[in-house]
């Protein structure tokens, strides 16, 4: 296979490559920007004496809607106040639904990362780096999640001050098929770890693991009515990201506290069980060497 190098082209100062030539390509594939396998509600969204959201997604699993805000060029204050102000706008009007602020920029500078970092852990808010590159006679367009979701109160680490559940509560919020994919993957995390104590936590926010009643969350869950999302405390590695990406496991995410977030379903455990296995052990590893 031939190597044909890439270059950056700057869409800002393109004279073809505008604003609506990317919103018309996200629109076309929304799972461009890596958020996973959203659908389109609406684009240009009207708003009241605010102007126009660019896009608005949707999760059709969860219906958790993503607000999107395009910019080219270098993000700057304007946009961000955009970005909050059409969320807030959208969670108000829609309150029934989770709501995401999304920001979409060729370019997310370090001074922009410190002012989302005052946001979030307050706002659910991505910051998302989309550029465009030049292979060969081929314009294709490249995403890199630089701020994930930070969600307040939710630290496995410590579940002392969450609300305690159990499997009805479970079962009523995401069905018991979701449940069921919980199940098979602590018989997984049993069989790696030969730690038959463990059993699943049930609190509010999320499902944890525990050993006699002490949480041990190196591996985490949050069912839901079609798929699990899947959390695993292990330390980032390229290669590690690659092997996820090729599985095709859905909706790969890498937090901001150290940890790999992925949506499975039944067949995905079907076809991954090794490499879940892997991130199993990597998870209670890097547990054991914590506590040591």
């Amino acid at each position: 296979m031939e190597f044909v190098p890439s270059k950056t082209v700057s869409l800002k100062a393109h004279p073809l490559y505008s604003e609506k030539w990317v919103q018309a390509r996200l629109t076309e594939d929304p799972m461009l920007l890596g958020l996973g396998d959203l659908v389109v509600k609406d684009v240009e969204r009207r708003q009241p004496r605010t102007g126009r959201l660019d896009l608005l997604l949707v999760d059709p699993d969860t219906l958790t809607r993503y607000e999107v805000e395009l910019q080219l060029g270098a993000t700057d204050e304007s946009h961000i106040i955009r970005t909050i102000e059409y969320w807030d706008l959208e969670r108000r009007r829609y309150p029934q639904y989770d709501h995401v602020a999304v920001i979409v920029a060729e370019d997310v500078t370090s001074r922009f990362l410190n002012v989302i970092g005052l946001f979030n852990g307050f706002i659910p808010l991505i910051a998302i780096q989309l550029r465009a590159l030049q292979v060969g006679d081929v314009l294709t367009l490249s995403a890199t999640k630089v701020v994930d979701v930070s969600t307040l109160g939710t630290d496995e680490d410590d579940d002392s001050g969450t609300k305690s559940a159990d499997r009805p509560f479970w079962e009523e919020r995401a069905g018991s098929e979701s449940l069921r994919l919980a199940d098979r993957l602590l018989a997984i995390v049993r069989d790696v770890t030969g730690d038959k104590a463990l059993v699943l936590k049930f609190n509010q926010q999320y499902v944890g693991l525990a050993r006699d009643g002490v949480s041990d969350n190196f591996v985490s869950f949050v069912p839901r009515k079609f798929h699990v999302v899947v959390t695993f405390r292990v330390p980032r590695s390229d290669e590690l990201s690659s092997r996820i990406e090729e599985a095709g496991l859905g909706s790969l995410v890498y937090t901001r506290n150290g940890r790999y977030q992925m949506r499975l379903r039944p067949e995905d455990i079907d076809k991954n069980e090794d490499l879940l296995a892997e991130l199993i052990r990597r998870a209670h590893g890097s547990s054991t060497e914590e506590e040591g």
